[in-house]
């Protein structure tokens, strides 16, 4: 059988060996997803399975791809009511994959990706789904990140400003093409930097499709994943991060017909106002959040179309994401001045 690209199933199944995970005949492999983040693998043998997560095989944007950030969260988190993923092993220096990677159980629940993932979810079953979204989000903001040994995790003070400047060179190593937009909307954002901001874990990724359902209980959440953007930070980037997901542009970035996109789900308006709510949390300088939200996505958009242009495996459409950044600066520019 042909190898799956950026994997090596007997250097793997030795590596849950020596952690002390006993393997039941042989270990098998499958691609998850590919391409637009890190490389997800299900591994399994005749007994149990795994969600195997390496970086994608070439082009990364600084910082967008860290795994060890990754494990170190979701290991803290395990003591929390924040669901996540049973941790498994760590290989921090790259000697399985070539690059850092990270195994934990896998969950058998539901992921609701696409469109035709909701067609057999009622209103109310999507209700439920955004109730548990939102408080989920809240408890992840809530926890104490000093218990649970996360104090050096980020540094909370300064994280808006810094967001500003660290997207903005993401931007000069991925841009395919010069924008105009692009830096009058970094110019606009860095001159408005929130004097105060809250400090927290941030998910950095937040949406229905990076999230887990229990089997058959579209209101309850087994697991969040793809943590590689977590970070201490200000918790309304990743409201403003998951209310700005709820664009249409953004399936051109995915690839797909999102189901985060679809208009079943409530309007980033609402979304933000639900947790707002839920949390207690004032949305202030909220435009601001907002705007920011766009630069990220546009960066992002840009980032894949530069990785496949580099020749990586990022799937269908891949060349065509940065088609959507352009809108989000757009966006983001009708953000600061106050404009739908």
């Amino acid at each position: 059988m042909t190898e799956l690209a950026g994997m090596n199933t007997p250097a793997l199944a030795k590596f849950l060996s020596d952690n002390g995970v006993v393997l039941v005949g042989d270990l098998q492999v499958e691609l998850i997803s590919g391409g637009r983040s890190n490389l997800t693998f299900k591994a399994y043998d005749e007994k149990s399975a795994w969600v195997v997560r390496r970086p994608p095989m070439s082009g990364l944007t600084p910082s967008a791809h860290d795994m060890a950030r990754e494990w170190a969260v979701t290991s803290a988190l395990q003591s929390t009511d924040v669901p996540v993923a049973k941790t498994i092993a760590f290989d921090s220096e790259g000697a399985v994959l070539g690059v850092p990677t990270t195994v934990v159980e896998f969950d058998p629940g539901r992921v609701v990706r696409t469109r035709e993932d909701l067609e057999d979810l009622s209103d109310a079953d999507i209700e439920a789904n955004t109730s548990e979204l939102i408080r989920v989000l809240g408890r992840l903001h809530s926890v104490d990140f000093e218990a649970v040994g996360l104090g050096s995790f980020g540094k909370p003070e300064g994280f808006v400003g810094r967001q500003v400047k660290t997207w903005a060179r993401q931007w000069e190593a991925v841009k395919t093409r010069e924008l105009p937009d692009v830096e009058r909307l970094r110019d606009k954002l860095a001159a408005a930097v929130p004097a105060r901001s809250g400090s927290s874990i941030v998910h950095g990724d937040y949406r229905v499709d990076n999230v887990i359902l229990t089997e058959g209980s579209p209101g309850s959440i087994a697991a969040v994943v793809d943590w590689e953007m977590s970070t201490l930070g200000d918790p309304l980037t990743d409201v403003a991060l998951m209310c700005v997901y709820r664009q249409p542009i953004f399936d051109a970035v995915l690839g797909v017909s999102a189901a985060w996109t679809s208009n079943r789900y409530p309007s980033a308006d609402e979304l933000a106002e639900r947790y707002s709510r839920e949390t207690g949390t004032e949305l202030s300088d909220w435009n601001f959040y907002l705007a920011l939200a766009n630069f990220k996505l546009g960066v992002i958009g840009e980032g894949i179309t530069h990785r496949a242009l580099a020749g990586s495996d990022t799937g269908s459409g891949a060349a065509a994401a940065a088609e959507a950044t352009h809108e989000f600066m757009a966006a983001g520019l009708r953000a600061m001045e106050g404009k739908k």
